[in-house]
């Protein structure tokens, strides 16, 4: 059977591929967006937020803070690549999300799966007329030419039929289109350039719609999906090392702490209660990405945390940015789930 060696959850912002002196660029973007998206499920323009809530985080938007912040998120980032190094697994599923990269409105599945040789990325920022600062962002996601990473043909497919068997209707995926227009993106791409120490370690990809209605999953679903794919890996017949890596989030564009803190919290005790009761009205826009990570709780369920970072990234005044978190499961036997929520990372949460 497939065995997980390792569990992640990492953040994938653009900030991460850029220095915080370049920060600024996406600073100006929350400054337009009319909707921001809000935990209660509202949606405010930059001003009304401002409005509501004051130039509360003022003191932080500092050049020195935010060098600080990035400087811990790369430890971070380096840490678990080190971790991943060390697991040394043969394929690396990844649960993210696409954002128009390889789908689109006409065809939005609940979660698709990938099986084919080769994942393709899309190019997207790599053009000479883009500015320097996305053009970093391009590179570090892999999205600046159509870069091939290998996939894993057979795992894939032994984890579509068991999802399949355990009532979990599954998009397959076996190829990109060769015309340019689509391929796979930055929840993907970032997880490799950054964390793969340029090994061509095989990957899964899981897409999971977080950002379109009208089917988008709930969080209990997320869960579920998440343990019925855990069975899967269990079930296939391909003796590999699996490293289980959920990409993306926490809350954005408006970095709410508390719901991040609250779903870290979880992880670390096992309350899969509580990740499966986080309310769709908190997960929108850019939030969504918990889902993933909710998903992941759910193939890790009999593992435990060992450390976890958390840097709240705000960018402007009013508190807009991304609550970056980084995270390291180790799984455990199947009979020492209690081991896994008593046992306390070894990091406290930052920020």
């Amino acid at each position: 059977m497939a065995r997980i060696v390792i569990g992640m959850g990492v953040s994938h912002t653009p900030l991460l591929t850029l220095g915080a002196e370049q920060w600024i660029h996406r600073a100006e973007v929350d400054y337009k967006n009319p909707r921001l998206n809000m935990s209660d499920g509202r949606w405010l323009s930059y001003e009304a937020l401002l409005a509501e809530v004051g130039p509360i985080h003022q003191d932080v938007v500092t050049a020195a803070v935010l060098s600080e912040k990035a400087r811990r998120c790369d430890a971070a980032l380096d840490r678990l690549a080190d971790e991943l190094e060390a697991a040394r697994p043969d394929v690396v599923l990844i649960i993210g999300d696409d954002q128009s990269e390889l789908f689109s409105s006409a065809n939005q599945p609940v979660i698709a799966m990938f099986h084919g040789e080769d994942v393709v990325m899309k190019e997207k920022y790599g053009g000479a007329a883009s500015p320097e600062w996305l053009q970093r962002v391009g590179r570090g996601y892999l999205m600046d030419r159509r870069h091939r990473v290998p996939g894993s043909p057979a795992l894939a497919l032994s984890l579509i039929e068991g999802l399949m068997d355990a009532e979990v209707d599954v998009a397959s995926v076996a190829s990109v289109p060769e015309d340019g227009e689509a391929g796979f993106g930055h929840a993907y791409g970032f997880i490799v350039k950054r964390l793969f120490k340029e090994r061509r370690i095989p990957i899964v990809p899981v897409l999971l719609n977080t950002y379109y209605p009208p089917n988008v999953p709930t969080a209990r679903r997320a869960l579920a999906m998440g343990r019925a794919l855990a069975a899967a890996l269990r079930a296939a017949p391909q003796d590999l090392r699996v490293a289980v890596v959920a990409s993306g989030g926490l809350s954005h564009f408006v970095v709410d702490e508390a719901l991040d803190r609250r779903v870290l919290r979880a992880f670390a005790e096992g309350d899969a209660e509580t990740l499966a009761a986080v309310p769709r009205e908190a997960l929108h826009s850019g939030s969504s990405e918990i889902l993933n990570w909710i998903m992941a709780a759910g193939v890790l369920g009999a593992s435990a945390v060992d450390w976890q970072v958390y840097e709240p990234l705000y960018r402007t005044p009013a508190g807009t940015g991304v609550g970056a978190a980084f995270v390291k499961w180790t799984p455990l036997g199947e009979g020492d789930a209690a081991a896994a929520i008593a046992r306390a990372p070894t990091d406290v949460l930052a920020g």
